[in-house]
């Protein structure tokens, strides 16, 4: 069974082939021992935490094949980007030069270094192996992150983002990065990709240009590719568009791909899920055709924080909405026993 739970500290060499797996354009999963064992440490603290508002905590979970053992995902959000670093990102915006005189308007794009996203909460991290993007897996893995938002929301910002994958090739070139780094950095996209994930930000304040960029000075490459997203990249921003979120006038500093935002209630899976309490039932359930709630699909997850689970199954909701039917094997893995409450969603 695919069950989703927090990190823990045995799960470093998974987290580390992950890291590899992700390839170029991943800045939160460098491949450094250090800073992945750090990420892991610090998840494992943030959980035990006894938190009032969001700070500087930083949740990591990870997708396991209960069956094999393997881990074969990850997904995470970052309570308060910006906090104790800057968070890096640019505006894009316009100025007008204008003659009336002349005859003349001109409207000129802008991109404008900025740290207006400090405070709020990111999603962020998500990776799934290629062998396990089947069964829903991918939506499983981005969506329970709201679930887990919506039963802890005093730990959150009001004000949630994403920051997608901008356009690189299969080498990491960014298009968008060569231009910067030619003109300012001298250092190529995977490097600074790199140092980012480290925590090395201090060359961005010192290299980075300190006025308004002019879009038009770009090449047509770079211009072409403001706002995109990477191919593979496209499902997981319909995914999160259709889960309420949209495009602000932000991009990413290294590939300009887009960072897009939703307000913590507009959320559809937050705001559309149910707190029901459980109710043991035989493993095999005879669905009735006249029922007013017959089994399907179900994102579910307990209410725990350190031990917290979340899966994907086939359940039955009854009694007005008021409890799940779980057969014993699935209340097992998800740490609960009758009675107790979880939270759900149709997937």
């Amino acid at each position: 069974m695919i069950v989703i739970r927090p990190i823990k500290a045995s799960d470093y060499d998974s987290l580390h082939q992950i890291a590899i797996d992700s390839g170029h354009g991943f800045t939160s999963l460098p491949i450094n021992e250090d800073i992945l064992k750090n990420k892991i440490t610090r998840s494992e603290t943030s959980f035990e935490s006894n938190v009032k508002e969001p700070g500087d905590e930083g949740y990591l979970f990870v997708m396991e094949d209960t069956e094999s053992g393997e881990i074969v995902g990850t997904s995470g959000v970052e309570a308060a980007v910006g906090l104790n670093s800057p968070f890096y990102h640019y505006h894009l915006g316009k100025v007008v030069h204008s003659s009336s005189e002349l005859k003349v308007h001109n409207v000129v794009e802008t991109l404008t270094l900025c740290n207006d996203f400090s405070g709020v909460t990111e999603i962020c991290t998500l990776f799934l192996k290629e062998k396990a993007r089947k069964n829903s897996n991918g939506r499983f893995l981005s969506r329970f992150r709201f679930l887990f938002i919506g039963e802890h929301e005093q730990r959150f910002s009001d004000r949630i983002i994403a920051e997608m994958r901008g356009v690189s090739d299969e080498n990491g070139r960014s298009p968008f990065w060569e231009w910067l780094e030619k003109n300012f950095f001298s250092i190529d996209f995977p490097t600074a990709d790199y140092l980012t994930g480290t925590g090395n930000k201090v060359f961005i304040a010192e290299l980075m240009p300190k006025y308004p960029v002019y879009v038009s000075l770009l090449t047509k490459k770079a211009q072409a590719v403001i706002n995109k997203v990477h191919a593979q990249t496209e499902p997981a921003l319909r995914l999160l568009e259709s889960e309420g979120f949209h495009r602000s006038d932000y991009v990413d500093i290294f590939d300009a791909g887009p960072t897009i935002v939703s307000q913590r209630q507009h959320i559809k899976t937050i705001n559309q899920s149910l707190r029901l309490q459980v109710k043991y039932v035989e493993d095999n359930i005879s669905e009735d055709e006249n029922s007013s709630s017959m089994q399907q699909k179900y994102i579910m997850c307990n209410t725990k924080l350190k031990d917290f689970r979340a899966i994907q199954a086939k359940v039955t909701i009854c009694d007005n909405d008021r409890f799940v039917l779980l057969p014993k094997q699935l209340a097992d893995t998800l740490l609960v026993k009758e009675n107790d409450w979880i939270r759900i969603i149709a997937n």
